[in-house]
This record gives C-alpha cells, sequence and structure tokens, in this order.
C-alpha cells in the first residue's frame, strides 16, 4: 500500500510539472471586483499588460461587479483550478470575511493567494470649516459636540465604516456616519462641507490637500508617504493603535497546481517591479508589496484577525 501511495503521488507531481511546464497555453482572465476606471481596475490593468509579455498569451481583464466584491469572488473561486482564472482581490474580501463569511469563496479557503500587489495606507482628511488642525482637536471637537461631528463612508461592510467606528470607540467620542452608495462618492459633500471628516486614499484628495481645500490630519500606516510628506502618521497624530490600509493582491481558486501558482508568483512579482510600474505607484502614495504566497497568506489572516476585533469592540452588525 504506501508503494502505491507514492507513486500516486509521483504521477500527480509529474502532472503538476507537466501542466506548469506548458502553462499557459490559451488566454488567462483576470477578475476585478471594481468598475472599469477604478483604483483596482488601473492596477490590474498594468499586471495584465506585463503578463501578456511575459506568459505569451492575452491576460485579459473582466470586470465583476457587485455585492461589494462577492459577485466576482465567487466566479473565481467556481473557475477550475488550472491557473486560467484569477482574481485581484482587494481589502473588501478580508471585511467580508471578518464580518460575514460567505463559504463559497474565502480568502485563504476558496481563493488563495500568489501574491500581494499594492499598500495604501488611508488618510484622515477634514473639510477647513472644522475648526481642527490636528486629530486632537479634531477629537476634542467631537468630544464638545457628540454626533455632531459627521464622517462620509462608502457604507456597511466598508473600510471607511470600520475606520470611523473604530476611531470613535478607541477616543471614546461619537463620531455620525453619513453613509454613501460607494468608494469616493462622499468627496464632494467632504469639499462642500456638508460633511465634515472622510478617510479617502491619498491620491483622489492629494490636489485638494494641497490648495488647502481640505486638510489631511493623518497617514493611517505605519510611515509617512512621499504624496503628501508633511501629514503626520497615525502613532505621532496621538492615534497610534488605529491602522487602516486599502490593499489588493492576486488570487487563484483552491487546488490550483502549485507549479503553476510559482508560475503566476515569479511573473507577477516582475510586473509589480517594473520600473514603470512601482514609480506609478509610489506616486499616488501607495507601496510595492510583491510577497510570497506564505507572506501573503500570513497577511490576510492578520487582517482578519484585525478587522474581526473592530467589529466586536465597536458592535458594527451585518447588513
Amino acid at each position: 500500500m504506501p508503494e502505491k501511495i507514492i507513486l500516486a503521488f509521483a504521477v500527480l507531481l509529474a502532472c503538476a510539472s507537466a501542466a506548469a511546464q506548458s502553462y499557459p497555453s490559451r488566454p488567462v482572465r483576470l477578475l476585478v471586483p471594481s468598475p472599469p476606471g477604478s483604483s483596482p481596475d488601473i492596477r490590474a490593468r498594468q499586471i495584465a499588460t506585463k503578463l501578456t509579455e511575459s506568459l505569451g498569451q492575452p491576460v485579459i481583464v473582466e470586470n465583476r461587479v457587485g455585492g461589494n466584491g462577492i459577485v466576482a469572488a465567487r466566479e473565481a473561486a467556481r473557475a477550475a483550478p488550472d491557473g486560467y482564472t484569477l482574481i485581484l482581490a482587494v481589502i473588501n474580501s478580508a471585511l467580508i470575511d471578518a464580518l460575514k463569511p460567505d463559504p463559497c469563496c474565502r480568502l485563504n479557503e476558496e481563493l488563495v493567494p500568489v501574491s500581494r500587489f499594492t499598500m495604501t495606507p488611508l488618510l484622515v482628511a477634514v473639510n477647513p470649516s472644522l475648526d481642527a488642525a490636528s486629530v486632537a482637536q479634531l477629537l476634542e471637537r467631537a468630544r464638545q459636540r457628540p454626533g455632531a461631528i459627521t464622517f462620509g463612508s462608502a457604507g456597511p461592510g466598508s473600510i471607511s465604516q470600520f475606520v470611523g467606528a473604530w476611531m470613535s470607540q478607541e477616543a471614546g467620542v461619537r463620531l455620525l456616519e453619513v453613509p454613501y452608495k460607494a468608494v469616493n462618492a462622499e468627496l464632494p459633500d467632504l469639499l462642500a462641507g456638508r460633511i465634515l471628516v472622510a478617510f479617502p486614499v491619498p491620491q483622489v484628495v492629494a490636489a485638494n490637500i494641497r490648495s488647502g481645500k481640505l486638510r489631511a490630519l493623518a497617514v493611517l500606516g505605519p510611515s509617512r508617504i512621499g504624496l503628501l510628506p508633511d501629514v503626520p502618521t497615525a502613532a505621532e497624530a496621538g492615534i497610534p493603535g488605529i491602522e487602516a490600509i486599502v490593499w489588493n493582491g492576486v488570487f487563484v481558486p483552491r487546488g490550483t497546481p502549485r507549479p503553476v501558482i510559482d508560475v503566476l508568483h515569479r511573473e507577477l512579482v516582475r510586473a509589480y517591479n517594473a520600473p514603470e510600474i512601482r514609480k506609478q505607484v509610489t506616486d499616488t502614495g501607495s507601496e510595492v508589496a510583491a510577497d510570497t504566497p506564505e507572506e501573503f497568506a500570513a497577511f490576510v489572516r492578520a487582517e482578519q484577525a484585525k478587522w474581526s476585533k473592530v467589529i466586536r469592540d465597536t458592535g458594527i452588525k451585518a447588513e
């Protein structure tokens, strides 16, 4: 019996190795859970262009919008585990796994990691009509006027909702959430002063911050960013326990042969580190991760644990 098991295992390894040597022999799909023109879509198309060159087969970006990422994740998880269907998952998937996991398509379960692409810290941004030049002053105004300081979110289950609730809980204040239907939909009202606080990614508000139309109080990451070097980190701003980073990375269906994953990892890291892509990423206040599948899996576990604790501490409920 042991000999038969060893033989079967050897056959499987040989088949997997052969699959990797011939991979890819036809076009590859890269699913994106965001609409055309969105930041994840732009990132995906950067990757696809480089992969098409290195793999010798077209890598086609397909936008699958809906369900806060579930539509794309479900399609990816149900695809054949052969390396011909990839998904650029974003932080929303980890938030869903923490808040209301769908057994169809969990990260590190039905979808397995290949490599993380970018990391982008959120900002604490305020309308200048709010008399707050620092996070400490923002929180003091919130204590003086409970529920009167409004923040915009992208709705239930969004990272902006989580950050607003987390900051309120950690500081012992009550910021009033104003939910919107999409990411960045709150920015016109923030600029107009109809809401006072938001948690955007740097690139979408950098010009308004430089012009004085908005004020950035903190970067919710471990270090300052080149795009806005004068903005302090969360720790420097007095909220060291709060870190909120938007990230994305490539996953494949569970069961994809490891040799195929290794091919994809090698070419993805090469694409991520292409000088023009790395420059575009850093110029928008982000950084390239380019980690291994194992490192990415550990990162996802840490993210799920972090946001699960935020959910428990703040009482956020799934809708």
